[in-house]
């Protein structure tokens, strides 16, 4: 894991240009502590910082092949990367390291771009032809790591993160309202958004060419439904997710250093943790976070896996202060605006991670997806099955759903009726089964003057997708949020962005492609689909205790409005003052300061989930405006320690003058 970097710059001398390299690289160097490298030439930079992981003493970066023609900086881990390397081998090709980083260059050399199809990993690169001056970025197919560029002049720019652009001398954020209703409507960003005007971000399973200045992006991957196994037994399809999931987790624990594993308390991160013990040398290390308000605290499951398993456990108690405390520096990193608070805990998670010497980390992240686990699923089918089906059994389902969600009770399934009768017919072409959700999202947008047409580009995003239109509601359900939620906000504001904050690199198990595939091939086969996970839960009910794994979905989340009314740390006064919320041009003042009065002074009972959401939504957009867009109490970044330089205008000379070739290190 790593943060990587890049400027194209045609006009810029390449002394200018290791000096910005070596500042964008100070920016992220969080994310990669343990080295730093870049590679100069005509017009051109780029660099990585290092988390060693695999051959910590062979992999510093860039990375070039034997010729000197290719370079690599990357930011990921490719899982199956020793399986790979005996296929490049049989090919032909060398190695002198036991890192991914010089399987993903020869795979490249040998395949081209038919290589990130063979790619089982999280993943994000720049590869650089020193000949041509062609570049091409990459992404993996499930947005596990982060790629932003943007043009600024006449240079092109490149990073892992979008506060890398800091260090660019005229360098300006400033934030979208287009793209922020939008953000606000779904409640996470899409695959291209960033939040800013003119960053992009590279969406999951594409791959981008700049060529003589013209950028071409192209799909490598696209998200099918129809890609598993034929499955014709219960028995077998529990069986399979046995083996396969097994497989999954023992290809995430090759590493060089302790991996570790996140627990939440509920099934997903328990079946991790076990068959993580199954592989592992040592004592497995675990860690969780405990909530002091304890209608967020799973301690009591979290402890009893850790007991069951046997894990050297930790795990960090979380108060309302402690949230608060930490929201901006957490904010800072995320760069995005967020829903909830449920990502600072993580945040904090990550730095204990970090000080007890764990710097891998496996979680549950991509099982709900995958398996059908959110009640999301469950209000789909109930929805689309409305008007087929008998009072009584309408009745049950509801009652069934959302039992974390106290107003969800028998009292209310009369006004529930009426509004599943409304929203059993699609209002919103192509987005039927995240109707309810986006209803909350129609509130947050009031947060802007103006906020357009919030739901059109995930709009035209489904309408892009020739698939789409032949998907069951439940595929489209899936496919939106793979391209929202679990993206948007799992993946990154509450996963990697959180853990790379303090240099933790995170795995996800549930995101294995064949892991993916088998769970649709599976779905709703062998069951209604309301057990949510059913399948997953049998294949491991001897793993576990009964109560994991009978546990209903509880969805993590964090005290959100009420921990900030409890402690009102000074930065609230970017909300609550008109002057602060002047500065934001594209904000509803009035709303917003109405907003966030009543958050932080009615009692929690009083304040609904749409109105808790949008003051997290305000309160982030505002944290982000002050240390983007007007760089108030900018953080000095720190550059980790050198371990590669290749300055290729300099062996360009030294071939001229001397007929040779040699790299500089």
């Amino acid at each position: 894991m790593c943060g990587i970097a890049g400027i194209v710059h045609p006009a810029r001398p390449a002394e200018a240009l290791s000096a910005d390299i070596s500042d964008i690289l100070a920016n992220i160097g969080h994310r990669g502590p343990d080295g730093a490298g870049y590679l100069v030439d005509d017009g051109f930079a780029m660099g990585t910082v290092r988390l060693a992981i695999l051959d910590p003493a062979g992999g510093a970066q860039p990375f070039g092949d034997d010729t000197g023609r290719y370079w690599l900086c990357y930011n990921g881990e490719i899982y199956n990367y020793r399986e790979l390397r005996e296929t490049l081998r049989a090919l032909g090709c060398t190695f002198r390291t036991h890192c991914d980083t010089e399987v993903v260059l020869n795979a490249w050399i040998i395949w081209g771009p038919d290589c990130l199809r063979r790619f089982n990993g999280g993943f994000a690169f720049a590869l650089y032809d020193s000949w041509t001056k062609d570049l091409v970025l990459a992404r993996d197919r499930f947005g596990k790591r982060p790629l932003f560029y943007a043009r600024h002049g006449k240079a092109l720019l490149f990073a892992s993160e979008m506060k890398a652009f800091l260090a660019i001398p005229g360098f300006a954020f400033e934030q979208d309202p287009a793209q922020l209703s939008s953000i606000l409507g779904q409640t996470t960003p899409l695959p291209d958004q960033s939040g800013f005007i003119g960053i992009e971000s590279l969406p999951m399973g594409q791959w981008l060419s700049l060529r003589n200045g013209s950028v071409t992006a192209r799909t490598y991957a696209e998200l099918r439904f129809d890609a598993g196994p034929a499955v014709a037994s219960e028995a077998e399809a529990v069986e399979l997710i046995r083996t396969r999931l097994a497989r999954s987790v023992e290809l995430r624990l090759r590493s060089d250093v302790e991996v570790g594993v996140y627990l939440s308390g509920g099934v997903d991160s328990a079946i991790v943790a076990a068959l993580a013990g199954d592989f592992s040398t040592r004592k497995l290390s675990t860690f969780s976070v405990e909530f002091e308000d304890s209608e967020f605290d799973e301690s009591a499951d979290q402890r009893l896996v850790a007991a069951h398993l046997g894990t050297r456990h930790h795990a960090e108690r979380i108060s309302h202060a402690d949230i608060a405390h930490a929201l901006p520096d957490a904010v800072f990193h995320a760069e995005m605006p967020a829903f909830r608070s449920a990502f600072v805990p993580m945040f904090i998670l990550s730095q204990r991670t970090r000080d007890e010497g764990i710097k891998v980390i496996l979680s549950g992240e991509g099982a709900d997806e995958a398996f059908l686990g959110y009640d999301l699923f469950k209000e789909t089918l109930l929805r689309a099955a409305w008007s087929d089906m008998a009072e009584d059994v309408r009745r049950e389902r509801l009652q069934s759903l959302y039992p974390h969600l106290g107003h969800y009770g028998p009292e209310d399934i009369a006004a529930l009726t009426g509004l599943y009768q409304q929203f059993s017919r699609e209002h919103m072409p192509g987005l039927f089964s995240h109707e309810l959700r986006f209803q909350n999202g129609l509130f947050s947008t009031r947060l802007l003057k103006h906020a357009g047409s919030p739901f059109a580009a995930i709009t035209a995003l489904t309408r892009n997708c020739s698939a789409y239109s032949a998907m069951s509601a439940t595929e489209r359900a899936q496919w939106l949020e793979y391209q929202t939620l679990l993206p948007g906000y799992l993946l990154s504001t509450q996963g990697e962005r959180m853990s790379l904050a303090h240099g933790v690199e995170n795995r996800c198990p549930f995101l294995d492609p064949d892991i993916v595939a088998l769970a649709s091939s599976l779905n709703l086969k062998f069951d209604d689909g309301f057990r949510e996970k059913r399948l997953l839960r049998e294949a491991f009910r001897d793993r576990l205790p009964d109560r994991i794994v009978d546990k209903p979905k509880f969805p993590y989340r964090a005290p959100d409005g009420a921990a900030f009314a409890a402690v009102r740390p000074d930065y609230l006064d970017l909300v609550l003052s008109p002057e602060e919320l002047g500065k934001i041009p594209f904000l509803d003042s009035r709303f917003a300061q109405r907003l966030a009065t009543k958050v932080l002074t009615k009692p929690a009972c009083e304040i609904s989930t749409k109105e808790n959401q949008t003051f997290l939504f305000l309160l982030s957009i505002s944290l982000l405006h002050r240390a983007f867009v007007s760089r108030e109490g900018r953080r000095q970044g720190v550059l980790p320690p050198l371990e590669k330089i290749v300055d290729l205008t300099r062996e360009k000379l030294a071939h001229a003058s001397q007929g040779s070739f040699s790299s500089v290190t």
